[in-house]
């Protein structure tokens, strides 16, 4: 069972006198008074008692006084904590007859509970670290949170690369009759050279058809005057007849190429070529705008898939606290980062967390309650009591939410009750020790 604290006298330490309280075993012990009463040095008082030296005052002694402190704490577990004498010696009893001592002390008691300021005032990260460390998520968490911040990285570099490529590509210009790839001149040159050496072909073909027919206008003559080679000639005629006939045939089939459109791409293929090179220039822009979007979604669903595996170790964890988590490195408590939450779920995530440090400690020291209104008391009180915590905390208060209220020194009762006459109170508490 979680160790608490059944009763406790104090005597001469800093503001006290002489007090003795005896806290509810769980739930909310409230010590009020007015300032500079001594409320805050209950608190001291016991974190000195069962912390060590470490908890000690600077001046342990009341002022004025000549009797040395002397501190008396019984636990729930019987144990029995002593600080007395001039040195304020240390004396821990043990019903078990088991091992006494500071050392024992600090098997049982969490030092968040007696200092948990601490604890509440450090930053954002290392409370995430505190909860993480006692979850025992810690580094797997770190990996995760490394992984994910690498990629989100990585992701935001894409994206912006691909913002980048894309407005590039709108602000290009585009021409839709250019050709799908550049022009080479000399590609150009050689065309037109074949295509004139073709129609230099056709041009043989049709001075060769113009000779034939020269050739049997002279024939025909020749027939004419010499009518005793006509014979020979005629055999002669026909033959020429039908080479003629076959060449007329060829050339009607020939039909020459033009060069106007070659010369055109020609003239014009700095012009071409440099709406060519826009078009490239555009696509390729397009094409790595595509390529880093469909990275970036990649990427996306890597990180959403980190996040997922943060939250399903964070669910999967023996957290202290229902809604209780760590995102971004902070602490998260329904849905709110510390800064947001109220007082009162600080308090409690603060006080689970301490519990949870050291399941053996029962109890937790908190001052300056004053900040709370009666309401949010009571709800942090039930809370207390729900989870089986023993709470011991001062508030600058006089009223009946006060277990016990400290007046110059002395406890005098809780404010419910009517107080007695204040000499009578100081001759009684100080004839109780």
């Amino acid at each position: 069972m979680a160790l608490k604290i059944n009763k406790l006298e104090i005597e001469n330490v800093k503001r006290i006198k002489a007090v003795k309280v005896e806290p509810k075993a769980d739930g909310l012990t409230i010590i009020g008074g007015k300032n500079n009463q001594g409320k805050t040095s209950v608190l001291d008082s016991i974190a000195w008692a069962l912390g060590g030296e470490r908890y000690k005052p600077s001046q342990a002694t009341r002022e004025g006084s000549v009797i040395p402190p002397n501190l008396h704490l019984v636990m729930s577990n019987g144990l029995i904590v002593e600080r007395k004498g001039k040195n304020s010696t240390l004396k821990v009893t043990d019903p078990k007859g088991q091992k006494a001592g500071q050392q024992l002390l600090n098997e049982f008691v969490e030092q968040l509970a007696l200092d948990l300021p601490r604890f509440m005032e450090s930053s954002g990260s290392e409370k995430a670290k505190t909860l993480l460390k006692i979850i025992g998520v810690g580094d797997q968490l770190t990996v995760l949170d490394q992984e994910e911040k690498e990629l989100y990285n990585e992701r935001l570099y894409v994206g912006r690369t691909a913002d980048q490529k894309e407005k590039f590509a709108k602000e290009q210009p585009y021409y839709p009759e250019a050709p799908k790839g550049l022009i080479s001149p000399s590609d150009l040159i050689k065309q037109q050279q074949e295509i004139l050496a073709r129609n230099g072909e056709n041009q043989k073909k049709r001075d060769q058809a113009v000779n034939l027919h020269a050739e049997r206008n002279r024939l025909a003559e020749k027939v004419n005057f010499l009518e005793e080679e006509l014979e020979r000639y005629k055999k002669q005629l026909t033959q020429v007849d039908y080479d003629m006939t076959v060449a007329y045939k060829t050339v009607e089939e020939l039909q020459d190429e033009s060069t106007a459109e070659l010369e055109e791409s020609i003239a014009n293929i700095e012009e071409i070529n440099r709406k060519v090179r826009a078009n490239l220039d555009k696509d390729k822009a397009e094409e790595d705008a595509r390529n880093y979007k469909d990275e970036y979604a990649a990427l996306t669903k890597k990180i959403e898939d980190v996040r997922s595996k943060k939250t399903d170790l964070l669910n999967a964890a023996d957290l202290p606290l229902p809604e209780l988590s760590v995102k971004e490195g902070e602490l998260v408590y329904k849905g709110q980062k510390w800064d947001n939450m109220s007082g009162s779920d600080q308090l409690k995530v603060s006080t689970a967390i301490v519990r949870k440090l050291n399941p053996e400690c029962g109890f937790v020291l908190i001052d300056k309650l004053e900040q709370m209104d009666l309401d949010t008391l009571q709800e942090f009180g039930q809370w207390l009591e729900a989870e089986g915590l023993q709470a011991i905390a001062t508030r600058v208060s006089t009223g009946d939410e006060c277990s016990i209220i400290i007046e110059d020194g002395y406890s005098v009762g809780s404010g419910e009750e009517k107080k007695e006459e204040p000499s009578k109170q100081k001759e009684w508490k100080a004839g109780a020790f």
